[in-house]
């Protein structure tokens, strides 16, 4: 048989919270197509429990405390699990929810055991879905952004593959909402200073923490491990099976350019 590939699949807030049930199941109908046609295993990263949470309750206000964070999350978390587990189902697939903190992957013994847990779902044929763990997290304990545990996670898995799946077609560059010959850059062997000062580290989604300054570092940080790194748009239709079979999509970083 052939070797299994692993892939750590990353979905951004504003891809969530806008795609809705619709894509979700559209993506999980890919996971199970790379499983069957390329005997490739996901595991999926999700944001967007606390923007789902706030389109639910109306709370709309931007500058949240701590504690308004940590309470949406809380309702937030089983919402989007509900759809994740709809959306799976609908492709006769299982999943699992993983919460995280980043003392989950800093302290060893924390680590050997989620390790172990997610070899033990992949081994299972489970889909493991992994977020912030943000109704417990605190700025000493948070891993930042989703884009940043994405790639941490990828490589303690010593996956082949990290996919950041955003709003936007990929890296430009310039600024493609004010500059309109912004040209989308296909390929990156590893990325250099020059390419980090194209993207505002301040910029932030309105629903989510990160942009593409974090995924940037992301997949800087993947690029250091040898898993290649792709920045795709999340509702682009079968995205994820064109980089199985091998096409140009969206920016890819390091390995052999597709």
């Amino acid at each position: 048989m052939a070797k299994v590939k692993r892939w750590v699949v990353k979905a951004g807030s504003k891809m969530v919270l806008d795609g809705g049930p619709l894509l979700m199941r559209a993506w999980m109908q890919q996971v199970a197509a790379l499983r069957k046609h390329h005997n490739i295993e996901v595991i999926w990263v999700t944001s967007g429990a606390i923007a789902w949470a706030a389109q639910k309750t109306n709370f709309k206000s931007i500058k949240r405390t701590l504690p308004q964070k940590q309470a949406l999350s809380a309702i937030g978390q089983p919402l989007i699990m509900d759809q994740y587990n709809l959306a799976l189902a609908a492709t006769n697939l299982l999943g699992s929810q993983v919460l995280l903190t980043a003392a989950d992957i800093v302290d060893k013994t924390r680590k050997k055991n989620l390790k172990n847990t997610l070899q033990q779902l992949l081994k299972w044929q489970v889909i493991p879905i992994l977020n912030e763990n943000d109704a417990v997290a605190t700025e000493e304990i948070k891993f930042g952004d989703n884009d940043s545990l994405a790639a941490k996670v990828a490589v303690m898995m010593k996956a082949d593959k990290l996919i950041l799946m955003t709003d936007v077609d990929g890296l430009f560059d310039a600024d493609p909402n004010t500059n309109l010959k912004a040209t989308l850059i296909p390929y990156r062997k590893k990325l250099a200073v020059a390419d980090l000062r194209l993207a505002n580290p301040k910029a932030k989604s309105k629903v989510g923490t990160g942009g593409m300054y974090s995924k940037l570092l992301a997949a800087q940080k993947a690029n250091q491990s040898k898993v290649v790194t792709y920045f795709v748009r999340g509702d682009w239709p079968k995205n994820l099976m064109q980089i199985a079979e091998g096409l140009p999509v969206g920016t890819q970083i390091g390995g052999r350019r597709a």
